[in-house]
């Protein structure tokens, strides 16, 4: 009972099924008087009109007309087995009619006016429901005029036990259906809860079962997209933790041989000068390790995101490519810029900055002398602002270039080059950071790195 009292869906199915129920109870209530109601409109209207025409034919006419016209109208077979007649005189005595007795004490009384009433009567020896109108007349006198009720207290009977049966059946069907809505939505439940069973037990690969287009079936895709970015970031996590474990131990174990080499020797001023000054060398590349990953982590957790203002990329590109114009030139490379003004993103100038510096180290860096460097920003498809480097260096295999963005990882070719691989990720966390993406296109020969950002709205 607790768990039923817990339960959504059994909350649902009570809800469905009140309902159902009121609204059964409802549409027997309108069909009920629509048709009963009917009915008896129509017998009153009946009845109202024939004492009508009974009073207008005597009216001003001796007393013996009304009484000759009453008998008349029981004589001539027409509808005599529901009409009802009754002529009394003043003293109640009944002069003419097809009662054998009335509720005397339940009509109105002669001095009162007409009413309608129902009641019991007793015509031909037999009781029945009746629905009479009284009338009274001048002399003190009063005509009674009636129709009996028993054809449509059966019909009132049939309908009412129709409309019994027809409930029933609904409410059987309400409940029936509440039962299989309830099934319905426990078993696509309990396929969200397995999922979920599996992931905390520690195997993050099952993902929820989807059918259909429904609600259900768009709240498994949503949980099977959070699925895959936390099974993706976990992911990472290992390789980041096997990377760093991996790239501190050699610089730390360089670190400790020089230390302990200069500690084993006879001390001196110059070989401990030299011994420290190796040391922090060693040190500030593990910080500026560290601090490139603090780098990665800061946009892709989006704190910086409410420091995003209206930006132009096109100004951007022209301050970072003049920035490294030198550098490539030192290198033998041409550095060329494009850089149309007006091209409005919004995001964190700084780290945007960094990561087109970025784009342009590992090009100057990988391209080799006598490359050909291209930065350019402008329109790409789709409505996207796009910020590239061209290069027409070795480019990177297609088959590697979904790698190159993860944190440490470094291509065969480069690894006795400078660096820790952190050049790449920290471009794309930068782009997803500002709803966009980096994308690695064949240059043929060369490579394209492209920044692709969502243009600023027109305010």
């Amino acid at each position: 009972m607790i768990r039923l009292r817990a339960s959504i869906a059994a909350k649902l199915v009570l809800g469905y099924g009140l309902l159902g129920t009121a609204s059964i109870v409802l549409v027997s209530a309108v069909f009920y008087r629509g048709t009963v109601g009917v009915l008896d409109r129509d017998i009153d209207g009946r009845i109202v009109l024939q004492s009508d025409r009974l009073l207008a034919r005597a009216n001003g006419l001796p007393h013996g007309v009304l009484l000759a016209e009453v008998r008349r109208q029981l004589d001539d077979g027409v509808d005599s087995d529901r009409e009802i007649f009754q002529l009394v005189a003043a003293d109640g005595t009944p002069l003419a009619g097809n009662l054998d007795a009335w509720p005397k004490s339940g009509l109105p009384s002669p001095g009162t006016g007409p009413g309608l009433v129902s009641a019991m009567v007793v015509r031909q020896g037999h009781p029945t429901p009746a629905r009479i109108y009284l009338r009274p007349l001048g002399d003190g006198g009063a005509l009674i005029v009636g129709r009996d009720l028993s054809e449509q207290e059966a019909v009132r009977e049939v309908i009412w036990h129709a409309l019994l049966a027809g409930a029933a059946v609904s409410l059987l069907l309400t409940v029936g259906g509440a039962l299989l809505f309830r099934r319905a939505i426990e078993r696509r439940l309990s396929a969200i809860r397995r999922t979920a069973a599996q992931i905390e037990a520690g195997d993050l690969s099952p993902r929820i079962p989807v059918t259909g287009h429904d609600e259900f079936a768009l709240l498994g895709r949503d949980i099977n997209r959070m699925l895959d970015r936390i099974e993706l970031l976990m992911e990472g996590i290992r390789h980041v933790s096997n990377a760093i474990a991996h790239d501190l131990r050699t610089p730390l174990g360089r670190i400790r041989g020089r230390l302990d080499e200069v500690v084993r020797r006879e001390a001196s001023v110059p070989r401990l000068t030299a011994a420290a000054r190796d040391a922090i060398e060693d040190i500030d590349d593990l910080i500026r390790l560290f601090e490139r990953l603090l780098q990665i982590a800061e946009a892709e957790s989006g704190v910086r995101s409410r420091l995003f203002e209206r930006l132009d990329l096109g100004h951007i590109a022209s301050d970072i490519g003049e920035m490294y114009e030198a550098s490539a030139e030192d290198s033998g490379l041409r550095l060329t810029v494009d850089a149309p003004e007006h091209l409005y993103v919004d995001g964190d100038r700084n780290l945007l900055a960094s990561a087109v510096a970025s784009l342009l180290d590992n090009a100057i860096k990988y391209a080799g002398p006598g490359a050909s460097l291209r930065l350019r920003a402008g329109l790409y498809h789709g409505g996207l602002a796009s910020i590239a480097v061209h290069d027409n260096g070795p480019g990177i295999p297609e088959q590697e270039r979904g790698k190159v963005t993860q944190r440490f990882y470094r291509l065969d070719d480069s690894r006795h080059l400078p660096g820790n691989g952190l050049g790449l990720a920290i471009v794309s966390a930068t782009a997803l950071a500002h709803g966009g993406e980096l994308v690695l296109e064949d240059a043929a020969p060369g490579l394209v790195a492209r920044i692709l950002l969502p243009l600023a709205p027109q305010s």
